[in-house]
């Protein structure tokens, strides 16, 4: 399930105040590559001092338990792992993914559903991964970063995967993006500048403050804007000169 090019091992914590439960995600995190246990805890206050002592990438974690429940002990952390919830009650949803919970689980759990949480999971795991790797100072013009081929972003409470073929255009709307695709529209909370830095500047330019674009998508463009899908964007004024000089090397 996890490719080894990408993630090699994912550390595991389970927490949980019930010895059978923790045995039945044992169970299940030994017969998928890739999942590693680092430990098992019975209350909160021993999963708070067990991340401490070393790396925790995914966090199984009950919500009811003595001393702390789980979802106050999430929120103790100042750099939380993934989590996903298995718990017996449903009322707490909304709570649990208001704290950026990847999945809940509800007890009894069968393995498809724990397996479709731990795909969740390594999607937020690979997504988390590129960005540290595309900020950690390399060259965004390098051919691994060109090579790119799609990004994850949040939305609705979950990871949603984008094509960067698929990108007509990005629009800022102050601290959210709207991405623009040929049969939707996706909003995230990002700023522009951040996708801007990120994404391949060879295939995207910023034309203005407002918008970010996929160069092989423009169908048409004039020295104050462009025409995308049929929507015509502004050239803003302080971009006007490094946006035309691009576009009309292009045309020779």
């Amino acid at each position: 399930m996890f490719p080894k090019d990408n993630i090699q091992k994912v550390n595991c914590l389970l927490v949980d105040d019930e010895p059978l439960a923790l045995d039945v995600i044992s169970s299940y995190i030994q017969r998928v590559d890739g999942l590693e246990i680092v430990g098992r805890c019975e209350n909160a206050l021993d999963a708070f001092e067990a991340i401490q002592n070393q790396p925790v990438d995914l966090l199984f974690l009950d919500i009811q338990m003595p001393k702390l429940d789980g979802i106050d002990f999430l929120k103790s952390l100042p750099n939380p792992p993934k989590v996903i919830f298995t718990t017996a009650y449903r009322e707490y949803a909304i709570e649990a993914f208001d704290v950026d919970a990847v999945d809940y689980l509800l007890k009894p759990i069968p393995f498809s559903r724990f397996l479709k949480a731990v795909g969740k999971a390594y999607q937020h795991l690979h997504f988390q991964g590129n960005m540290a790797q595309m900020g950690s100072g390399n060259d965004p013009s390098s051919t691994e970063l060109d090579s790119m081929e799609a990004i994850f972003v949040r939305a609705d409470k979950k990871m949603v995967k984008i094509l960067l073929q698929d990108i007509l255009y990005i629009e800022s709307l102050k601290d959210y993006v709207l991405i623009h695709l040929p049969d939707k529209r996706i909003i995230t909370k990002q700023k522009i500048s951040y996708l801007e830095e990120k994404l391949p500047d060879d295939k995207f330019l910023r034309i203005h403050r407002s918008f970010l674009v996929s160069i092989d998508k423009i169908e048409a463009f004039s020295p104050s804007q462009v025409e995308i899908n049929e929507k015509e964007l502004p050239i803003g004024r302080s971009y006007k000169n490094t946006v035309n000089e691009i576009l009309f090397s292009n045309t020779e």
